[in-house]
């Protein structure tokens, strides 16, 4: 197969959505440091003086945007900003997402749009409205961070694997597309990362007063899940700058991989998913769910 092979000038235009925290603001930093590329820094009009607040000002190679990545008034007027200032993206990279911590049960209609309208159609449409540029450019480079949950799903994930899940066969049918222009499509799948960010997972309306509720048939599935996610990311050794290290070696890429393994435990799901037999696979991590017999009608006193 071709390698792509069309090199980015060194001051590219890049794009990162939700750089004000997180896995957006260790890149951000890395990407200070490290390139020359020119850089448009997204966030929501409430997040925009976190980037003061840690060093980040706008000048000739920084640019501070407004983008609410579920509004598509937003979207459309982030990307029209970057062609009127610098000519377009030329490097995008979808990185802001929401996590929604809640059984299938306990997720509104409402609650699905909001995930849907954060971690794929938002991404989505900012894809759309940077290939034009990058076809006639023949080069660009397209990086969507993906996760753990985009290739397997966790019990009370549902709705948020659904959106990435959704992101994921978005991207893939995209890596076939534009292929013949030279741009580069990659989704970036972390595990856990050594971070406060589930701190920052959602809870839906009856999914909090259900954590709350010693009672609620779903209990010890949000008691359970919630501490061992806790612990996984307090003891993993893969840190936001590590991650934003794997997403800028995938943009500087000759020819990047569709899909990059961004933390060790990414890759040990990886290879269960693709080694062992699917009602083997289901059955181990069934068995590894934390107090998984206390889970339902059955459930036992600790």
């Amino acid at each position: 197969m071709k390698a792509i092979g069309n090199a980015l000038p060194d001051d590219a235009v890049l794009l990162v959505t939700g750089a004000s925290t997180g896995l957006g603001l260790a890149l951000a930093k890395r990407l200070l440091r490290e390139t020359r590329y020119r850089l448009v820094l997204t966030s929501r009009a409430s997040s925009l003086s976190r980037f003061a607040s840690e060093g980040i000002t706008a000048g000739p190679r920084v640019r501070l945007q407004e983008l609410d990545v579920a509004d598509a008034a937003s979207r459309a007027a982030a990307i029209a900003a970057v062609e009127t200032e610098w000519g377009g993206v030329e490097i995008l990279v979808n990185n802001a997402g929401i996590a929604t911590r809640a059984v299938t049960e306990h997720i509104s209609e409402a609650d699905i749009h909001r995930i849907m309208a954060v971690n794929f159609f938002g991404p989505l449409d900012l894809i759309r409205r940077v290939l034009p540029g990058m076809r006639a450019r023949r080069r660009g480079r397209i990086v969507t961070v993906s996760s753990v949950g985009g290739m397997m799903a966790m019990p009370t994930m549902s709705a948020y694997s659904a959106s990435k899940f959704a992101i994921e066969g978005a991207c893939e049918s995209l890596w076939y597309e534009i292929r013949p222009w030279g741009v580069g499509v990659s989704l970036v799948e972390p595990g856990f990362i050594n971070s406060d960010s589930f701190t920052h997972t959602l809870h839906t309306r009856r999914s909090a007063r259900a954590l709350g509720d010693d009672d609620d048939p779903y209990h010890a599935h949000y008691e359970a899940m919630a501490g061992m996610i806790e612990r996984l990311m307090r003891r993993t050794w893969a840190t936001p700058e590590h991650v934003a290290g794997r997403i800028i070696r995938t943009i500087r890429a000759r020819d990047p991989r569709l899909r990059v393994r961004a933390t060790p435990d990414a890759l040990v799901f990886d290879y269960l998913r693709r080694w062992l037999p699917r009602r083997l696979y289901h059955a181990v991590l069934h068995a590894a769910l934390p107090n998984v017999r206390r889970w339902g009608p059955g459930r036992r006193a600790p």
